[in-house]
């Protein structure tokens, strides 16, 4: 039977994806419990973070089984996977794709190790000194091939696969503890791993701690994720980050963690701006407090004469409802989403594009005729989503549209694990606002400064990565965007030139 393919199509253009995070991780350490159904439940609240494939590997300390395919939680698992995936540690990963294509081969978790234990790997990022690693283990005579570098052998192309032949690569004498300790810190780039042998469970977070990582504790156990919203799901109450640089082993001696290397923080601000579930904390900041701030902020920054304060679905609601806050200017909803479509996976024709079919947004007319509307949303990109939207609300009867975002123009390519689009497709890259303003329609356009972003986030401008509004990679770039980006190669030492 045909299946979907897992993309979650946006409200207004069903073509139109927005800034895509790379991946959710999940981790339970919990003897007697059934810790493949947590894992599900754990994916489920990080599918925001992946959707185009989902997987599960668990082990009861001496048998390991990986169940993964593509597509969303709900779709990859049922009662009876679920059903055999059985023991007393799991990992889990939801996925997007950045290095490597999607399809199955490159689904997490990967599978490694050596003849007498076996490894399974999940991670959330993105590395930028690939090449340096593959030499590495061509030194540690694995190409491809062997038990280490299976995934490899079986069509695996992603950094992941890499990193667990990486773990494996060592020998039986050197056990997944010690290899971690000794190879994190080879490792450059963006990650969060959370990975397991028949008997322990890992995780591990980059020394700038791009992406979130948290600690759980369940009445019989443990739990890491990449947001304290699945923490919130399973039932366990929060214990704190793992810290950048820090290795956390979790097995029947109780919780243990080491540092490998000295932690320069470098938190992703567009967690705060987008990719963050709302009700999770980030570095003690709830997300939706911060998104409201933002929202007040831009209302200083960009105040406008209007009638109504309206988001963009959905994830400018936080930041709309901080500016009718501030400026005094009634909230409202514009837009009537139908509740009982969730995804489609059947393309319009060409006829019915023109027709206009709405499936999953229609404007209240009543609401919008005559108004003037203040739209907010929390970025833009390509700028495709609010000319459709804008041109949605025009034609629905508002008498202006003036949109405000809450980050800056986005500028620059992530290489730390979130799927924007190239720099070239970046509307912002090469366009003034006025010029962005013309090409979306709208009757004024207001970005928040950076300042007042990061001001929302209550953390240290010097702790956040804003390369996408900046253009300053604190880790460097791969090797292989040198020239398009015009930078020299600096991988191997974290850096903050502007490029």
């Amino acid at each position: 039977m045909a299946r979907g393919d897992g993309r979650l199509n946006h409200d207004i253009l069903p073509g139109e994806s927005g800034p895509q995070d790379a991946c959710g991780v999940f981790g339970v350490w919990a003897p007697g419990e059934e810790v493949g159904k947590l894992a599900y439940y754990g994916l489920y609240a990080l599918q925001h973070r992946g959707q185009e494939s989902a997987g599960i590997a668990t082990s009861d300390g001496s048998r390991m089984l990986v169940y993964k395919d593509m597509g969303l939680v709900s779709q990859v698992f049922d009662e009876t996977s679920l059903g055999s995936l059985t023991g007393h540690l799991a990992i889990g990963h939801t996925r997007y794709s950045t290095t490597g294509a999607s399809r199955w081969e490159n689904a997490q978790p990967t599978l490694g190790g050596t003849e007498h234990h076996t490894i399974a790997l999940a991670h959330n990022g993105n590395l930028i000194n690939t090449e340096e690693l593959r030499e590495v283990l061509a030194s540690r005579h694995v190409d491809g091939f062997g038990d280490a570098g299976g995934e490899m052998r079986r069509g695996n192309t992603t950094d992941t696969a890499i990193v667990t032949s990486l773990l494996g690569s060592r020998g039986e004498d050197v056990s997944l503890e010690e290899a971690a300790l000794a190879d994190l810190p080879l490792i450059k780039g963006a990650y969060c791993f959370v990975f397991m042998d028949e008997q322990t469970l890992y995780a591990a977070r980059d020394p700038q701690g791009v992406r979130p990582l948290v600690i759980g504790r369940l009445e019989r156990g443990w739990v890491v994720a990449s947001e304290t919203a699945a923490l919130d799901i399973v039932g366990a109450s929060f214990v704190r980050e793992v810290e950048p640089g820090e290795l956390v082993v979790i097995d029947e001696s109780g919780l243990r963690a080491q540092s490998f290397a000295e932690p320069v923080r470098k938190g992703c601000v567009f967690e705060y701006v987008y990719l963050a579930r709302p009700d999770t904390t980030i570095a003690g900041r709830g997300v939706h407090a911060a998104r409201v701030e933002m929202g007040r902020r831009l209302a200083q920054e960009h105040p406008v004469e209007a009638d109504m304060v309206m988001p963009s679905p959905e994830s400018g609601t936080p930041a709309a409802i901080g500016y009718a806050e501030q400026s005094g200017i009634a909230y409202g909803q514009g837009l009537v989403k139908n509740a009982y479509v969730g995804r489609t996976f059947i393309a319009p024709s060409q006829t019915i594009r023109q027709l206009g079919i709405r499936l999953k947004l229609n404007p209240l007319r009543e609401v919008i005729k005559g108004q003037r509307l203040v739209v907010v949303d929390d970025s833009i990109v390509r700028g495709n989503t609010q000319r459709a939207l804008v041109r949605m609300l025009r034609e629905a009867g508002a008498a202006e549209v003036h949109v405000r975002i809450s980050s800056p123009p986005v500028r620059w390519p992530c290489f730390y694990g979130i799927d924007f689009a190239s720099r070239a497709e970046l509307i912002a890259t090469g366009l003034d606002v006025e010029a962005v303003r013309q090409a979306i329609g709208a009757d004024s356009l207001g970005y928040i400064s950076e300042e007042g972003m990061v001001g929302a986030t209550e953390q240290p401008r010097d702790r956040l990565c804003t390369a996408c509004f900046s253009g300053e990679y604190p880790l460097g770039v791969p090797r292989d965007q040198e020239k398009v980006l015009g930078t020299p190669h600096e991988a191997d030492t974290p850096r903050g030139a502007t490029v």
